[in-house]
């Protein structure tokens, strides 16, 4: 019996066995390559880098209001800035990267965004700066639908939510050490030294990514047998007719239930976690009255507490309990209700009059959404077909940064207006509400849909 998986035709003999994968590391195939993990950890690499760039304004907002006399208001449209551009990207970059490929795609991106950084070390005014935010969305707008999509080249679905988790877990981590250091950098030497040291943190990975990304059958480095291994985990198997399918266009993947679903549940845990990247160091600062050095050191733990969580559950606990036969489609819907359910708790920091009670429940809301977050990042190539993957990853990171655009602009306006933070924290707890029923009613099963039709008709 046949029926269409995410990445081909996929063979089952027996009905129950319809939704299971293979093993990665059985007796039948050899090992996953080493080479597959070298290209995880140099996503990771990248997304570490390119969040230095995102945290670095955070850390700024102090020095920019004493530089160029900003507002509270004019600081939340600057950190939506880079979102602006980045979003407007994400539907026309999927296009490319099935086009393309993520090899061409990355060794351009890493290069502009390089350039970006250091254009804001050297801005001479807050348009110019606004300029060089802009520029940083065009270079870094690729960065997690082409991670995607590479980590579909490299790694069989069983084996995708540890590796996903690699790079969406450097996103946090280079919140905990980038905001200290960067402000360590700050204040010891001044804001535009930290830019022009995230500019050449970036241009060495731009060198480090032209030499070692492939796709696995562009890598002279991989045997006959891994190759194949790889192939087969992604591949259909003894198909006597594969079923080549044309991309779909852009409006008729729109259209689809689940991929609403899965753009705005994920689109709601990029609001929060983008209200937590661009002002967690101004709130501590202005509402709990700690001093900047020490903001920066306190904003290290809630980032800390959401690695762990990135990497722990959503990537090493998720893919355990699979390869254990756990179901797959209620491990992965668990985990990302669940975690953005516990996304909820960014409400206990409305009330927290404290410093240990706000690093707490921000860091369970944050810890939360991070162990969903893999998963999230997995379903693209989960529910759509191999050619239509960037599209889809596309369409997902444009709903996020729209949530990121969103984010700094309206808890800007929120914070002038009430004098506090309180409805900055309300309305990331509304949005996540919406992003739990959306998972939940529109998302449903992650599978592709012509998967249930073809068990049905089956049947």
């Amino acid at each position: 019996m046949n029926y269409i998986h995410s990445t081909g035709l996929y063979q089952s003999t027996a009905v129950r066995q319809q939704l299971t994968e293979t093993v990665p590391g059985s007796p039948a195939h050899p090992r996953l390559p080493r080479r597959s993990w070298s290209i995880a950890w140099l996503l990771g690499l990248g997304v570490l880098v390119n969040y230095f760039d995102r945290v670095n304004l955070s850390v700024s907002h102090e020095a920019l209001y004493a530089a160029f006399g900003i507002s509270n208001v004019t600081f939340g449209y600057l950190s939506g800035a880079y979102n602006w551009t980045y979003a407007m990207c994400q539907l026309p970059i999927g296009v490319i990267l099935d086009r393309f490929g993520v090899r061409r795609v990355g060794r351009i991106s890493t290069f502009i965004w390089s350039l970006a950084s250091f254009g804001a070390a050297v801005s001479p005014s807050i348009p110019a700066l606004f300029a060089a935010r802009l520029t940083l969305g065009v270079g870094e707008a690729p960065t997690f639908p082409a991670n995607a999509k590479a980590i579909g080249h490299w790694f069989p679905p069983k084996g995708r939510s540890f590796a996903t988790s690699i790079f969406d877990a450097a996103a946090k981590f280079s919140s905990a050490l980038g905001v200290p250091l960067l402000g360590v950098v700050l204040l010891t030497i001044g804001w535009r030294w930290s830019f022009a040291l995230t500019g050449l943190i970036s241009f060495l990975y731009f060198l480090l990514f032209w030499k070692v990304y492939r796709d696995p059958d562009e890598d002279s480095t991989l045997t006959d047998a891994e190759r194949k291994y790889i192939a087969d985990g992604n591949e259909p198997h003894d198909a006597k007719k594969p079923v080549i399918e044309q991309p779909s266009s852009l409006g008729y993947l729109i259209r689809q239930r689940k991929v609403i679903g899965l753009a705005i549940g994920f689109g709601s845990y990029n609001y929060v976690f983008y209200f937590l990247l661009t002002w967690l160091p101004s709130y501590l600062s202005m509402a709990l009255h700690i001093d900047l050095l020490h903001s920066f050191l306190y904003t290290s733990l809630p980032w800390l507490v959401a690695t762990a969580g990135d990497l722990v559950v959503g990537g090493w606990l998720v893919d355990t309990l699979i390869r254990r036969g756990w179901n797959v489609h209620l491990v992965r819907q668990a985990v990302l209700i669940a975690g953005t359910t516990c996304g909820l708790g960014i409400l206990g920091a409305a009330k927290a009059h404290s410093a240990e009670q706000a690093l707490f429940w921000i860091s369970v809301s944050i810890g939360g959404l991070s162990a969903a977050a893999p998963v999230g990042w997995s379903i693209p190539s989960l529910i759509a077909t191999k050619n239509n993957v960037g599209r889809v990853g596309g369409i997902l990171n444009f709903s996020n940064q729209i949530s990121g655009i969103a984010a700094p602009i309206l808890t800007g306006y929120l914070v002038t207006v009430g004098h506090s933070f309180a409805w900055a924290f309300r309305a990331s707890a509304i949005y996540l509400v919406i992003g739990i029923a959306a998972y939940i009613f529109l998302l449903g099963r992650i599978e592709p849909p012509e998967m249930r039709r073809a068990i049905a008709n089956a049947l």
